[in-house]
């Protein structure tokens, strides 16, 4: 380091005597002294700056995920986290964390190492640095907030800024969530030990998009659609909507929806409801389910319609994939696909959504006037549950979002097996056995915004047994031939007006239930529709 500071004053020397170059190289030499001069000064100090989490130590690393050409500027002092330079990179400085998860090992966190100073002297310790990543900025604040500066850090940060004549960062966090975002991590070398935990990323495929295809690929020897850019965002209902491109395919058009969810918004949702990597909320109950998908900041749950020359497309099938920002290790392949083909910023959440309008006529329509109108889907919400077993009991109910009152009369009430001819399968026998029931509403609802339900899930499928005294093994298929809570419960309706007849259906089993416990289900449309201008 020594040779090289001497060798860059001369440099410097040289150039502003002698050649009087552009301010631009003369700025850029003078900062290069500076640098060198700062962390030689830095050095000499001999300070205790492990009150700050940079404890002094080897400046080699054996760790498997230290990068190649790492010389190592400082330990925390917990779970082999270390600070390091990297050859190739300059002074800018890395965060090296071997218990993070695969492919969060190494990030960095200032572009030189007076900007890593300033960094530490905003936020008094290393570790709010190393740890920026996966947090938003009301997670860092509350992180300074809850670790006020001690006085001997204090005392340390002090003589740092005396000495080498520094100033505090000026906002942090957005420095360093902006260093990470633009920075190429596949520029990152490291040693063959990393590959033997960490497998190689697989590449990203060329991105093509086929009308009967999905995120993960397609079947069939039909050909790519042409993309045609469209760079189209609006605002609905206080969510930022991106439509990159649209795609003409042999069979129709094919459109791409990417709604902006801001970080701090799936991080409240995943603090609710206690998600991570190893929980993903599959053992939540039916009701669980219901209120985690009407929150969930990444789901899109909408239908559309596109106006071509004044004809109506209507979808014929989609697909989506997400972007979550506070696991990156989580997303997979397709979403990174996306997120780069349409230079999506990574710090932010994407739902993104494939729609596909088959065409009205066997030949291509020209592309003279386009529009697309959204529609979001009614979003269901659980009510009471009740029990009824004769016909003409009453329960009485309020809508949770009119206020209404609202009375259901029990108008028929039976149990009843479904034949066996429904089922074909050879290996597995099915459940039969499930109660009707029939029943009116004053006021009446629309079908589309109530339903009644089953509260327990219909059996699962078993084995046949070959012998009477084989055990038998339960599979995991999904029955939705009848209602109850495996899926939409059937709803029949008669006549017009006041007193329609519904039906609700319960969940099947294999033997007869002596009662069975109802929920109530309302749908909600909560956002007007929207139509967009696409050309």
């Amino acid at each position: 380091m020594r040779k090289y500071s001497e060798f860059i004053q001369v440099m410097s020397i040289y150039i502003i005597l002698h050649c009087n170059k552009s301010r631009l190289v003369r700025e850029y030499i003078e900062r290069e002294v500076m640098m060198a001069t700062i962390y030689e000064r830095y050095l000499k100090m001999n300070i205790d700056v492990s009150r700050i989490g940079l404890e002094r130590g080897e400046s080699k690393s054996n760790y498997f995920c230290t990068p190649k050409g790492a010389k190592v500027i400082g330990w925390a002092g917990v779970d082999g986290i270390h600070y390091c330079f990297v050859r190739g990179f300059g002074e800018m400085v890395f965060a090296v964390s071997p218990m993070n998860t695969p492919g969060n090992y190494v990030h960095p966190v200032a572009r030189d190492f007076m900007d890593f100073l300033r960094l530490l002297l905003a936020c008094g310790d290393a570790a709010a640095l190393e740890q920026v990543y996966c947090w938003d900025q009301a997670q860092f604040d509350a992180f300074l907030q809850a670790n006020p500066l001690t006085a001997e850090q204090q005392t340390v940060l002090d003589t740092i800024r005396e000495e080498l004549l520094l100033a505090p960062m000026e906002q942090p966090f957005a420095y360093i969530k902006e260093l990470q975002a633009e920075f190429d991590y596949s520029r990152i070398k490291y040693t063959e030990d990393y590959y033997e935990w960490v497998p190689v990323e697989p590449k990203i495929p060329e991105w093509k998009v086929y009308f009967d295809g999905n995120f993960w690929g397609h079947h069939g020897r039909e050909r790519a659609g042409k993309e045609i850019s469209l760079d189209k965002r609006f605002v609905w209902n206080d969510e930022v909507w991106y439509i990159p491109a649209i795609y003409i395919c042999g069979k129709g058009l094919v459109v791409d929806f990417c709604v902006q969810v801001p970080t701090e918004h799936i991080r409240s949702f995943m603090d609710k409801w206690n998600l991570s990597i190893e929980k993903d909320g599959a053992d939540f109950t039916d009701e669980q389910q219901m209120q985690f998908d009407a929150e969930n900041p990444l789901a899109i749950n909408i239908n559309a319609e596109v106006m071509l020359n004044g004809t109506v497309l209507s979808v014929s099938h989609g697909c989506g994939v997400s972007w979550n920002p506070c696991f990156p290790e989580g997303n997979g392949l397709e979403a990174k696909s996306a997120t780069q083909h349409y230079g999506l910023d990574p710090a932010y959440g994407w739902a993104i959504w494939r729609a596909a309008f088959p065409w009205t006529k066997k030949r291509k329509p020209p592309l003279t006037m386009l529009s697309v109108t959204l529609m979001q889907e009614p979003v269901a919400m659980s009510g009471p549950h009740f029990h009824v077993s004769a016909p003409g009991e009453c329960i009485a109910f309020t809508h949770p979002t009119t206020g209404a009152r609202h009375t259901l009369t029990l108008q028929e009430y039976e149990r009843q097996e479904m034949s066996r001819e429904h089922f074909v399968s050879q290996n597995q026998e099915f459940p039969t056995h499930y109660t009707v029931m029939r029943y009116t509403l004053s006021p009446d609802l629309p079908d589309s915004a109530f339903t009644v339900t089953d509260c327990v899930r219909s059996d699962q499928p078993r084995q046949k047994r070959t012998y009477p005294y084989e055990p038998q093994a339960s599979g995991s298929v999904y029955i939705g031939i009848i209602g109850g809570a495996d899926g939409p419960t059937a709803i029949i309706s008669g006549g017009s007006g006041q007193g329609r007849l519904h039906v609700a259906c319960s969940a099947l089993h294999f033997e007869p239930v002596d009662e069975v416990e109802w929920r109530l289900v309302f749908y909600e449309k909560r956002r007007q529709d929207v139509t967009v201008e696409l050309i």
